[in-house]
């Protein structure tokens, strides 16, 4: 694969000047994929999810999946890290420019989107019994102790951390071990270099649009049958990251009416969350949502081509 994608950047086959990255960040229930899919249309495109969620198979009404490359990958025993993820995208991204067709990357995970777009530095894996060593000095300790412990070995790491997020607090601990820090050395969550010439999109909504959105789309979800569909899922094994599939707790232990009343309030904190993150990415382009996606899709392909180099719009 290397080696077909060399050449055709090679022999002139396709350019980053003349296909730029499209990518399309926003809060869950503003219409990512939607608006994916027409500017996939548009631009003889193909687009790539980077939702962290997305990535595991057999949850499709929950976790809101559309067809696109890395949706679905994985089974539910499979724990998802941003490294491995990182990799796939990258290879995905490289072979649809190789292919002379424009990648857009769309979802709300803004880590993932930032993985698949740029080269991140990632924290190394923890030593063999290093993990489960930690979670027991947590637990011997207390959280007050255990996050004391770490303020000796990586003040910088206990200053980021509070000390009853457990998880946090024993990767810092076993980083410290190796002679690493969970506090990055730069402290912006996102930086302009990017593997290609990249234009990201923002889609914005008000507040009062996008909880709407959100309480239509958790009611649907129940109309879909995601119960029926969380109940099939909790027979299988499931890993430490499938567990965090916002919504799934909910839907497994309540009533449909209670479920959908925090599930919908636990995704409008998400999406005030992802609003928050969208801010801090440089040369964001901003783009008004509450409009057909064909609309926003239109504005997007335009704003495309004034500032890189794309073929004209396909005739729909």
């Amino acid at each position: 694969m290397e080696l077909v994608l060399g050449l055709a950047f090679a022999r002139g086959l396709v350019t980053v000047s003349e296909r730029p990255v499209i990518a399309i960040f926003g809060p869950t229930a503003s219409g990512k994929s939607a608006v994916a899919g027409a500017v996939a249309e548009l631009l003889q495109g193909e687009f790539v999810s980077a939702d962290a969620m997305q990535v595991y198979r057999d949850l499709p009404i929950l976790t809101n999946q559309s067809p696109a490359r890395l949706v679905g990958i994985w089974s539910l025993d499979h724990e998802a890290s941003v490294g491995e993820y990182a990799e796939l995208a990258h290879e995905a991204i490289d072979e649809i420019l190789a292919r002379g067709r424009t990648p857009i990357v769309v979802g709300g995970t803004g880590l993932y989107l930032r993985a698949a777009l740029a080269e991140i530095a990632l924290p190394p894996a923890p030593e063999p019994g290093a993990r489960e060593r930690w979670q027991q000095t947590y637990d011997e300790l207390g959280p007050e102790q255990a996050h004391a412990l770490l303020a000796e070995r990586d003040p910088a790491a206990a200053a980021v951390v509070h000390a009853n997020d457990r998880r946090r607090v024993v990767r810092a601990l076993e980083l410290g071990e190796i002679g690493s820090s969970l506090a990055p050395a730069d402290s912006r969550l996102w930086n302009a270099e990017m593997r290609h010439p990249t234009l990201v999109f923002g889609l914005e909504l008000t507040r009062e649009v996008l909880d709407t959105r959100i309480e239509e789309r958790t009611r649907a979800m129940f109309e879909r049958g995601v119960q029926k569909e969380v109940q099939r899922a909790l027979t299988q094994p499931l890993s430490t990251t499938a567990h965090k599939v916002m919504g799934l707790s909910e839907v497994a232990e309540l009533e449909p009416e209670q479920a959908i009343e925090q599930l919908a309030a636990r995704t409008r904190r998400y999406a005030a969350y992802q609003r928050k993150w969208m801010r801090r990415i440089p040369e964001l382009v901003s783009v008004n949502a509450n409009r057909s996606p064909k609309e926003v899709a239109d504005e997007i392909v335009e704003v495309a081509r004034t500032r890189k180099r794309l073929p004209a719009p396909r005739a729909v």
